[in-house]
């Protein structure tokens, strides 16, 4: 069975084009590449412009032996890389400073080197596929880029393992027994004519009109389109490819109905430690069963900045700024005592953190709310009111 679509293939594709009498140009083999530089440089010297040079690998002098000209291909790599660049330009100046400006870190609507390295993309884009398709459509004269040389002897050699050289027939220095005698004479052992072939046009004289192949670009488009659809509004959306469309996930403040109480925010397991934290040893206990440990924060002014902007946050609304008992919330809570008595100040940090981690009488626990490093901090904060307030004359000498 594959053995008789393979030989419909071969007869379909790779049959041999039938010839005419007229000559198309006459091609000669050699055996190494020194023999193809110095005929490439005899052919060239002696003043033949429609030549050309098939080797299997590139050999290097080539183009200077041929007497090549610079390649057009250059200038339409810059031009097409030139539009790219002034195409993303416009494109993003467009849309971030005209269509629809956004202010992002005080920065300008249109922000010159955030845009840089869109628009290198887009120059390469823009010119990799205007190359292409310049080297197919244009350079190659696509769809009809037959060749006499094509389904030859000459050109099996020349794919494989020998390095050839023709000149066409319609040179205008060309003359058919001084070609023939000179390519023998440059050492090729093997010098044949290459005549016109017969090809099948079609019904139209322009191939990029020709109904096959504006058939078969209709038909790629409309199965690359299917196929983008497909995969991408329909496959995505089935399993096992919708997992990260539909997790299996509870957002916050919405009802779980896998658990029975129907709460989708949990409480952390009832002992159980978070990874790298230390739960505060003396959680509900007395303030007397409180190990008295020194406070971990230097004494320094970044501390004592902290310390204040926590205190007026958390502790002043029901304390006062100055930790007086002076509240300010006019009896709508408890009054507390005063930050300045006897028992307060003799108090060491720890009874101190204490209460502010774990409560006392009327007061909630704020570990939740204050950090550690920020209880620590306020208990310096604090330090320094209750010094203010009772200041001792040694504290004014030299003042």
């Amino acid at each position: 069975m594959i053995g008789k679509i393979l030989k419909k293939f071969d007869d379909r594709f790779l049959k041999s084009e039938p010839r005419t009498g007229d000559l198309f140009a006459v091609a000669a083999l050699f055996d190494t590449p020194d023999q193809i530089i110095h005929a490439a440089e005899k052919v060239s010297s002696s003043g033949y412009k429609k030549f050309d040079v098939l080797t299997p690998y590139p050999v290097h002098g080539m183009d200077d032996a041929m007497a090549l000209k610079q390649s057009k291909i250059g200038w339409v790599a810059l031009l097409a890389g030139m539009s790219g660049t002034s195409l993303a330009f416009l494109m993003i100046w467009w849309m971030v400073g005209v269509n629809y400006p956004n202010i992002f870190g005080g920065k300008p609507f249109f922000n010159l080197p955030a845009s840089i390295p869109i628009m290198f993309e887009l120059t390469v884009l823009i010119s990799a596929l205007t190359l292409v398709g310049s080297l197919i459509a244009i350079f190659m004269k696509l769809p009809n880029n037959a060749n006499p040389i094509m389904d030859t002897e000459f050109v099996k050699r020349v794919t494989s393992d020998k390095f050839g050289i023709y000149i066409e027939a319609a040179d205008a220095k060309f003359k058919l027994e001084e070609v023939r005698a000179m390519f023998e004479e440059l050492g090729s052992f093997s010098v044949s004519n290459i005549h016109e072939a017969v090809y099948d046009l079609g019904d139209t004289k322009n191939p990029l009109l020709s109904n096959k192949f504006v058939g078969a670009i209709v038909v790629t488009s409309l199965v690359t389109v299917g196929i983008t659809y497909f995969v991408l509004n329909v496959l995505l959306f089935l399993p096992p490819f919708d997992w990260m469309h539909y997790q299996p996930r509870v957002d916050p403040q919405t009802e779980s109905k896998f658990f029975k109480d129907g709460f989708g925010m949990r409480r952390p397991v009832e002992g159980t430690v978070a990874r790298g934290f230390m739960p505060y040893e003396f959680k509900g206990m007395p303030d007397s069963m409180v190990v008295a440990t020194p406070n971990p924060l230097p004494v320094t002014q970044k501390v004592l900045d902290l310390g204040k902007k926590r205190f007026d946050t958390y502790c002043s609304p029901c304390h006062g700024y100055y930790g007086k008992g002076d509240s300010r919330l006019r009896g709508q809570f408890p009054v507390p005592p005063s930050l300045h008595s006897v028992k307060v100040t003799n108090w060491k940090d720890a009874n101190i953190y204490h209460v502010i981690t774990n409560g006392q009488n009327t007061m909630p626990s704020y570990a939740s709310s204050i950090s550690r490093d920020d209880r620590w901090a306020i208990i310096h904060y604090l330090r320094v009111l209750q010094r203010s307030q009772n200041a001792l004359d040694s504290d004014l000498v030299g003042k």
